[in-house]
């Protein structure tokens, strides 16, 4: 929309992160944009991510497609987080057609693309300012998680500016099966669905452990005032010192962050759950060294207990499944095998020692077969989106604590389904990610952030 300062129309606009600026991609009208937004909470607004997989695909191949599918989920939580600390909400609109998402952000545009790489649709979010004016005008009003394709076929045909850059001079190399893994998980279908509003999730009380006590580190998680400071500091490790230990009530609090609360509604759940509208389907297995209180070994952690049935069904192997010690009565961690599992964590992880220097590190396995079967191909990209989603949620947490996480991209899926006893296609591991005691890399130099004007 039209903002003061900026434009007196509203339009689109492409983010340069080097310049930290926005750089106008297409003219609309007033009219033309009530009508996009006429479904929306007041001052709405949309953000649309897209790929560009040559960026990845240079460097890592075939594995470039998921790799980009995590950093969609990382941006998804990125902007959902940033959203959260101006006091504002978003949704993802998972209803839109990759074909609706593709016209809106002008990617279909053959003379724009000249001669650089082509952008891959990936989602639209919908955002816009919470607090009681936004609750009035809404009040039961349901959120479209989709856009009328007429309409956004008229915006299409607006006055465009600029083009894309280029950013190889050559390509030695086609990565023909990411061009197969795109066409197999298009979108084609819009899915005419709408989510409840509800601007006030309910505040979740600290967690309850089995001696009666409240989390005493409850108190200690960062205030808003502090959300800044622990997002401009965050960074991925490199290498861990294979000391560090953490306590295991901050190890508790860490997984309770990445439960959705799956029985809530999609509005009521806890930020930045309340942005993705389907039902969770991604559950962690943990490779647990360093955590003071708890014994080393085998763990999983059910994000959605109405799956743990299933989960047990599916599991092959003499596994303990029991209840650690003073665990929250309300967060779903099982203890499947204890003993020295730093070895195995670092093998399963193509020999990367990150994994078993560090406190704890995980595998995010999601329901699969099912979840394809149910939506469709398409369900594919959204599995990764998640994963990426809880991937940013550990980062801030690592953070938090005074630890330090990273995501591991490279692993051997069959012997991780192997050291868990999953078999066949229900579950498949799509991501890891690992938390410990950093060591830092003097070659690396922190240069002062964008000045503010």
């Amino acid at each position: 929309g039209a903002i003061a300062g900026l434009a007196e129309t509203p339009g689109l606009y492409h983010y340069a992160p080097k310049e930290h600026a926005l750089e106008r991609r297409a003219e609309s009208t007033q009219d033309l944009f009530t009508r996009l937004m006429q479904d929306f909470p007041p001052g709405a607004f949309l953000a649309g991510l897209s790929s560009v997989h040559w960026r990845e695909a240079w460097k890592y191949g075939e594995r470039a497609f998921r790799y980009c599918q995590h950093d969609v989920g990382h941006a998804i939580g990125s902007i959902r987080l940033a959203a959260a600390t101006l006091g504002w909400e978003m949704l993802l609109l998972d209803g839109v057609s990759d074909a609706t998402i593709t016209s809106l952000l002008g990617l279909n545009r053959a003379a724009d693309f000249e001669g650089a790489e082509q952008e891959h649709p990936d989602c639209l979010l919908a955002l816009w300012p919470a607090g009681p004016a936004g609750r009035e005008s809404a009040g039961s009003k349901r959120i479209p998680l989709f856009l009328d394709p007429d309409i956004v076929g008229e915006q299409a045909r607006q006055l465009w500016y600029g083009k894309a850059n280029k950013l190889s001079r050559g390509h030695s190399v086609s990565w023909d099966l990411i061009d197969e893994v795109v066409k197999a998980s298009w979108k084609s279908s819009v899915d005419y669905a709408f989510v409840g509003c509800d601007d006030t999730p309910p505040e979740k009380a600290a967690p309850v452990f089995s001696d009666g006590t409240r989390d005493p580190l409850a108190a200690d998680r960062p205030q808003p005032a502090l959300a800044g400071r622990i997002i401009r500091q965050r960074r991925s490790a490199v290498s861990f010192d294979g000391k560090t230990a953490i306590p295991v009530r901050r190890f508790f609090q860490m997984l309770d962050r990445v439960l959705p609360r799956a029985e809530r509604p999609v509005r009521q759940r806890p930020m930045p759950w309340d942005a993705i509208p389907w039902d969770p389907a991604i559950h962690l297995v943990l490779f647990v060294h360093r955590v003071e209180g708890l014994k080393p070994g085998l763990y999983v952690l059910i994000r959605d207990q109405s799956t743990e049935a299933l989960l047990k069904q599916v599991v092959q192997g003499q596994f303990e499944w029991t209840t650690p010690p003073d665990c929250p009565h309300d967060l779903p961690l099982f203890l499947l095998q204890e003993g020295d599992v730093r070895h195995v964590a670092s093998q399963v992880s193509c020999g990367q020692d990150i994994a078993g220097d560090s406190c704890f590190s995980l595998g995010m396995i999601a329901e699969f077969e099912a979840g394809l079967r149910e939506h469709g191909p398409w369900f594919y990209r959204r599995l990764f989106w998640e994963t990426g989603l809880i991937g940013q949620v550990l980062y801030l947490e690592a953070e938090a604590a005074g630890v330090r996480g990273t995501g591991i991209g490279c692993f051997f899926d069959d012997p991780v389904h192997q050291v868990f006893g999953l078999t066949g296609y229900a579950f498949q591991s799509l991501y890891h990610f690992t938390i410990g005691g950093p060591v830092e890399d003097t070659r690396l130099t922190t240069l002062a952030p964008y000045s503010r004007q």
